[in-house]
């Protein structure tokens, strides 16, 4: 087991227990990202964690695939979905590299909290332009930590070096659209709660 999958396997149980930090961006997020959704739609998550963005999605598609680095998280978000009577999201654990999927073949793609935890966003992102269906929608809620107060931005070298954070890469919310419009993706609705949150983006596969 690597380095990584260790660290969010350890932190899954705490991260189930943990309430959401802002649940008006949240449900503000999850309604933003609804008004994209069609009920035969095929979604695709990435870093589902412990599936509770895929389970209150899950009433407003045809099926949720949810994959996630962690065995442990999926686990969790597998009794979080039968416990809630859902059965039209698929968890599985997998890594982003592992993840095999045919191009041009998902409606949506959601990644919460990934793509600066990944070492290569740019190849991520392509990917994930690559799967989507011709007009399909990339959402991602990302932590800009270079546009970031500079204790935060200090703090996160120490916190990898000691091994209390996961990889974490540093970067601007400019950065990260430069990245998402190189790829191909037209912005269609990005928000930012305060300077400090994760920024919150939608965009279309031109």
């Amino acid at each position: 087991m690597d380095r990584e999958t260790a660290f969010w396997n350890k932190h899954a149980d705490k991260y189930a227990r943990r309430p959401i930090s802002d649940e008006a961006a949240y449900q503000k997020k999850l309604e933003a990202t609804r008004k994209y959704f069609q009920p035969d739609m095929e979604v695709l998550e990435i870093g589902c964690g412990t599936g509770m963005t895929a389970i209150a999605h899950a009433p407003f598609v045809g099926h949720i695939r949810a994959t996630d680095l962690s065995p442990r998280m999926v686990e969790i978000a597998k009794d979080k979905a039968k416990a809630a009577g859902i059965d039209n999201v698929t968890f599985e654990a997998l890594s982003v590299d592992a993840l095999e999927v045919p191009g041009a073949s998902i409606d949506v793609v959601m990644a919460h909290s990934v793509l600066h935890l990944l070492e290569d966003k740019e190849r991520a992102i392509a990917d994930i332009h690559n799967m989507l269906k011709p007009g399909g929608v990339f959402v991602t809620s990302t932590a800009c930590i270079g546009d970031m107060m500079l204790p935060i931005r200090l703090i996160v070298p120490v916190g990898r070096f000691l091994r209390l954070f996961p990889p974490v890469k540093v970067f601007s919310v400019a950065e990260l659209k430069d990245s998402l419009e190189s790829a191909g993706f037209e912005i269609d609705y990005e928000w930012q709660p305060k300077k400090s949150a994760a920024a919150f983006i939608i965009c279309r596969k031109r």
